[in-house]
């Protein structure tokens, strides 16, 4: 019995540590409601870019938040976004202020595992390549450092 609880533990620790968000196309997430509403077809218009949570055992019970961190004017300025919920586990994340450079700061946490993302948007949305994605939440530093290459290696 005891080998069986110390197995279980482990099991459930190695599986917490595979938590992660992923991120994709807004045309990616599955709203809510009719397939051809136009309420639908605007929410997914108005995105910059769906997220979802990646191995968590209870996605609808995991939880998303974003804020879009930027450098306007070379001083920094922070905005808490509205998620608009998709599928379980899927958001839909809403377009940034247009003016300076900008990255989406990701939270995410299942149960008691956590991870953390930060997605540079340009001028023609997302840059999934530049992307950093975390087995924790991003730090101030993990910010400063994706604003300092989106805004070409100047403060």
């Amino acid at each position: 019995m005891k080998h069986t609880l110390i197995l279980m533990t482990l099991s459930a620790c190695a599986f917490a540590a595979d938590f992660t968000l992923a991120i994709g196309s807004p045309a990616a997430a599955s709203l809510p409601g009719t397939e051809n509403s136009p309420n639908q077809v605007r929410k997914v218009k108005d995105a910059a870019f769906a997220v979802r949570t990646e191995n968590c055992a209870d996605p609808a019970n995991a939880l998303i938040t974003a804020t879009a961190e930027g450098l306007v004017n070379g001083e920094r300025q922070s905005t808490a976004l509205r998620l608009i919920p998709g599928g379980p586990g899927v958001y839909l994340i809403p377009g940034v202020p247009g003016k300076g450079v900008w990255v989406v700061r990701l939270i995410g946490s299942c149960h008691e595992a956590k991870a953390g993302a930060v997605v540079p948007i340009g001028p023609s949305g997302f840059i999934r390549e530049s992307s950093k994605f975390f087995p924790r939440f991003a730090t101030e530093a993990d910010i400063e450092a994706s604003l300092k290459s989106l805004a070409g290696g100047a403060k």
